[in-house]
């Protein structure tokens, strides 16, 4: 019973729609969608940059400049850069990663797949990954996108929340539960 709604709220949620309405409309999905990619990568591998645009002390001439010359370097295409201008004008740079993950889901939406979020103790390896999400498309019916974290505090195991349901194999869990048990014991 899953929903055909995506909700993405908040403002974030407003820029995220209308970004994917205007790239829609464009037939330029695609491309924003790979445009986004590279801003995420810059935003993860540059400490000035998420600095840059999480921080109020920038004026919107500075921000409006710098976003300018980054679209320049990353070669993002029109709608991108006018996208991050937008965001510059309206001194918003700080929701840019909250827009990028909205407009992620809508475009997951649009392929008609589902989001699984799966937690492990340890990176899994690319084909731990190509196995789990062929099990996971298997008992939903659906492509299925992971979205994959890593919580050392887990031990061991995963935890896998696709939608409302969630599995949690985790050693944590199990030594958790193993202790409640042992405590009526005796």
């Amino acid at each position: 019973m899953s929903s055909n709604k995506v909700i993405v709220s908040g403002l974030a949620g407003r820029y995220a729609r209308a970004l994917f309405d205007l790239a829609n409309e464009s037939k330029a999905l695609e491309k924003v969608e790979a445009d986004l990619s590279k801003l995420i990568s810059m935003l993860d591998e540059s400490a000035e940059m998420r600095t840059f645009v999480s921080s109020p002390i920038y004026g919107r001439k500075e921000q409006i400049s710098a976003v300018s010359a980054v679209a320049k370097l990353a070669d993002l295409g029109d709608i991108a850069t006018k996208f991050l201008g937008v965001l510059a004008a309206n001194r918003r740079l700080n929701i840019l990663s909250s827009v990028i993950a909205g407009f992620s889901q809508f475009m997951s939406k649009h392929r008609g797949e589902i989001s699984a979020e799966v937690t492990s103790a340890y990176e899994l390896t690319k084909t731990q990954l190509k196995e789990l999400k062929k099990e996971l498309m298997a008992s939903v019916g659906h492509d299925v996108t992971i979205d994959a974290v890593v919580d050392e505090s887990l031990l061991g195991g995963l935890t896998v929340k696709v939608g409302s349901l969630m599995v949690d194999s985790s050693l944590k869990t199990k030594l958790d539960n193993l202790a409640i048990a042992m405590k009526g014991v005796g």
